[in-house]
C-alpha cells in the first residue's frame, strides 16, 4: 500500500499487519454490527451550507476544555489491551496525546498501569472507571488521585458483556491461550508474533489480581464482572470519592445527561460504546443537540467517527469535543506511536480543511448555522436551540475470562 492518507488506509494497514482475531477484536461490533454501521451512516444526514465571501485565510483549530486551551477539539478515547496492538500501546498513545496537545483517556483495562503512563508520560492525563467491584473501585480511584489524573470518566453502558460474534467466531480469549490457530496466525504475522514474544503477552496491568485479599475482589477480576447494580447511588457514591473533574461515559438520552449534570458530574460523554454493546442502538449525533439543549455544562461525544469533517459537523451541533477511539488505534497498529500521531495529524488537517471550506476561521465560532439538514431528517438529527461557551445557536431552521482457571472473552 501507498501511503496512508486517511483514516481508512489506516484501517487496512492495521488489517494486514495484525492476526485475524486481534483485529476482529479492534475491529468489530456487536450481533449484526449494524451499529457499527449506523454510526457512519449518519454523517451522511448532516450536510453543510457553507458561507461565502469570509475571511478564512488563516484558522484557529483549538478550543478551550474545562478552561484549559487544547490545540483541537479531540480527546484520545479510552480503550483496552492495547499491548496486543503495539508494545506498550498504551503509553504511545498518551504520548502521541502529549504531543498533539489533546488529553488522553487511560482505560481501566490498560495494558499499562496508571502509575506508570503518569510517570512516563508528560501530558493531561484521565482514566476511565469500569464498575467491577466497589473495593476495587475505591482503590482505583486512589490511585488515579496520587497519579495526578485530572479527570475520571466514569463509564455506564457495560453492565454486561456483549455478544461480539467476531470473538466468538474466533474464540478470542484473555488472557491468549496458546491454540493452533493463534500458532497458525503468528506465523502468518510474524512482525507481530516477533513484537510480542519480544515483550512478552500484556497483562490488564490496572486489574492485577495480585495483593487482592479479599476473596469477592478476586472473583470479580478472575471473571472481568461488571457492576450489573451500579445506579444514581453508585454515581453519587463516586462523586464523595473523586474530588476533581467527574465525567460520566455512555449516556444516551437527554434526561440522563441533564441528571447527571445536576447529581454533580462536570460534563457527560454522549456515546454507544462505538457500536461494541447494543446492536440497534441510537447514534450518539443523533440525540446531541437535544442533550446540549438542556445541560449546561460541556458535552462530549463518541462513536463513528472517522473524519474532521465529522468533527466539525459534532462541533457545530454544540459538542465541545469529540473522544477517537479506532481511528487512533488503526494507527497504533501500523505504525506504534508514528501511526497514532499521523492519525491525529490527518483529523487536524481535514478540520481545518473544512472551517475552510464552510466559511468558519475557528472551530469555537461553529454553530448549526454551516448545515443544512432537510426536513425529513430533522427527526432522527435533531437540532435544538442554546447558547454555550459564547457559541450561539439559534431556533432550527427546518424543520470468560468468566471461571477460574479458564479465559474468556473480555467484555471490554
Amino acid at each position: 500500500m501507498s501511503k496512508p492518507i486517511n483514516v481508512e488506509d489506516f484501517r487496512k494497514l492495521a488489517q494486514r499487519r495484525l492476526p485475524r482475531f486481534v483485529f476482529d477484536y479492534l475491529d468489530g461490533g456487536t450481533e449484526d454490527e449494524h451499529g457499527l454501521a449506523h454510526n457512519r451512516e449518519v454523517f451522511k444526514r448532516i450536510r453543510f451550507q457553507p458561507v461565502r465571501l469570509r475571511d478564512v485565510g488563516t484558522r484557529d483549530l483549538s478550543t478551550q476544555l474545562f478552561g484549559k486551551a487544547i490545540a483541537a477539539p479531540l480527546v484520545i478515547a479510552p480503550t483496552g489491551l492495547n499491548g496486543l496492538l503495539w508494545p506498550d500501546g498504551d503509553v504511545a498513545l498518551a504520548t502521541a496525546a502529549a504531543k498533539a496537545g489533546i488529553p488522553f483517556v487511560l482505560s481501566t483495562a490498560s495494558n499499562a498501569s496508571i502509575e506508570d503512563v503518569a510517570r512516563r508520560v508528560d501530558g493531561e492525563l484521565w482514566f476511565q472507571l469500569y464498575m467491577v467491584h466497589p473495593l476495587l473501585t475505591d482503590r482505583l480511584i486512589k490511585r488515579a488521585l496520587a497519579a495526578g489524573c485530572s479527570t475520571l470518566v466514569v463509564t455506564v453502558d457495560v453492565a454486561v458483556s456483549s455478544n461480539r460474534e467476531r470473538d466468538r467466531r474466533n474464540d478470542f480469549e484473555y488472557p491468549l491461550r496458546y491454540r493452533p490457530y493463534l500458532l497458525i496466525e503468528g506465523i502468518a504475522h510474524p512482525r507481530w508474533t516477533l513484537r510480542l514474544l519480544r515483550n512478552g503477552i500484556p497483562h490488564m496491568a490496572n486489574l492485577s489480581a495480585a495483593g487482592e485479599e479479599n476473596m469477592d475482589v478476586q472473583a470479580a477480576l478472575l471473571r472481568r464482572e461488571m457492576d450489573a447494580g451500579f445506579d444514581w447511588q453508585g454515581l453519587a457514591r463516586i462523586r464523595a470519592l473523586w474530588p476533581r473533574r467527574l465525567l460520566v461515559k455512555g449516556v444516551l438520552r437527554a434526561a440522563d445527561a441533564r441528571r447527571c449534570i445536576a447529581a454533580g458530574t462536570d460534563a457527560v460523554i454522549l456515546s454507544n460504546h462505538g457500536g461494541r454493546q447494543l446492536d440497534s442502538c441510537v447514534s450518539p449525533i443523533e440525540v446531541l443537540s437535544d442533550a446540549v439543549a438542556q445541560c449546561d455544562a460541556p458535552i462530549l461525544v463518541d462513536s463513528g467517527f472517522r473524519r474532521g469533517s465529522d468533527v466539525v459537523k459534532a462541533i457545530a451541533l454544540g459538542a465541545t469535543a469529540v473522544l477517537v477511539g479506532r481511528p487512533v488505534l488503526y494507527g497504533l497498529a501500523a505504525n506504534g506511536e508514528s501511526g497514532v500521531s499521523e492519525v491525529l495529524g490527518i483529523f487536524k488537517r481535514e478540520i481545518d480543511q473544512t472551517l475552510a471550506q464552510i466559511g468558519c476561521a475557528a472551530t469555537t465560532e461553529l454553530s448549526h448555522d454551516y448545515l443544512y439538514m432537510k426536513a425529513n431528517a430533522c427527526d432522527e438529527v435533531p437540532i435544538a436551540s442554546r447558547r454555550a461557551g459564547g457559541r450561539a445557536t439559534h431556533e432550527p431552521s427546518s424543520t470468560r475470562l468468566v471461571t477460574a482457571g479458564a479465559p474468556a472473552r473480555p467484555p471490554f
